[in-house]
């Protein structure tokens, strides 16, 4: 695996075979039964009974508390879902078959610290579904009527709860506050899947130091709200936008093609 640690999440006990088939490692999420052989986020110290709120993040306090210093200096470690897959090449941007996943780190990886999915950008909504879910934002800001003006705080307001993105902006760190703030209000794109690839582990220990005491301060203001699926899920999402400020501000990020794959009902050749 060329000094690759890859965790492949996934939510289903029979994908078990299928993500070792990959060298990966398979983690198991969520209340569902998983045989012993999966690592789990439920063990030593965790947050596993926020996973329906935090989603793959409770993996990722897991990992934080319990793995992270087990795992030597220099060691690529990633992350990865049984349904979105980091490809072997940045010109691969489907996957077919077993060749087509990330196996061996690419050598002009050395250089970076982070690789983060491709670009997902936010003008791609059809007007009726701006309307429907944005409404507010575009009677408070008529500027929103032009589609260059659309950004990452249009959409979280509009889809996550309009004002949620300001109130958990507020429960930031100083030296993220503004800047985060700024990186929503400026940019109409994010990396794709919620996932990363990373090298170095006072990079990702710093991340994690700061996220999961933001979380935790945010469920003071939000709760454990499950009204509808994108308040209940609000933490995950605030992190699918956080993952790309943060990681563009303090590391040296590459972007890399993640794909949709799905190996709960694919068969792997």
């Amino acid at each position: 695996m060329n000094n690759l640690h890859m965790f492949c999440l996934s939510l289903n006990d029979e994908d078990y075979d299928k993500i070792k088939s990959l060298n990966y490692i398979p983690v198991g999420l969520g209340n569902k039964k998983f045989s012993s052989k999966w690592i789990r986020d439920n063990s030593g110290e965790n947050i596993s009974v926020k996973n329906s709120f935090y989603g793959e993040y409770t993996f990722h306090y897991w990992f934080w508390k319990n793995k992270l210093k087990e795992i030597s200096d220099h060691t690529w470690i990633g992350f990865c879902a049984y349904r979105r897959f980091w490809t072997k090449s940045s010109n691969s941007l489907k996957i077919f078959n077993k060749q087509d996943f990330l196996s061996e780190i690419p050598n002009d990886w050395d250089n970076y610290d982070v690789i983060l999915g491709q670009n997902i950008f936010m003008d791609g909504w059809t007007p009726m579904k701006v309307l429907k879910h944005g409404l507010k934002s575009f009677i408070l800001n008529p500027t929103f009527i032009f589609k260059k003006n659309w950004n990452l705080k249009l959409h979280f307001d509009s889809f996550h709860g309009y004002g949620n993105l300001d109130k958990a902006i507020e429960m930031l760190n100083d030296n993220d506050k503004k800047d985060f703030s700024s990186f929503m209000k400026n940019q109409n794109f994010y990396n794709r899947g919620n996932m990363f690839i990373i090298k170095n582990k006072k990079i990702i220990h710093n991340f994690y130091n700061t996220i999961f005491p933001w979380l935790e301060r945010c469920e003071k203001v939000f709760g454990f709200n499950k009204d509808s699926y994108g308040n209940t899920r609000i933490y995950a999402f605030l992190m699918e936008r956080f993952v790309s400020y943060w990681f563009n501000k303090y590391a040296k990020v590459k972007v890399w093609p993640i794909a949709f794959y799905n190996i709960n009902k694919e068969n792997l050749i």
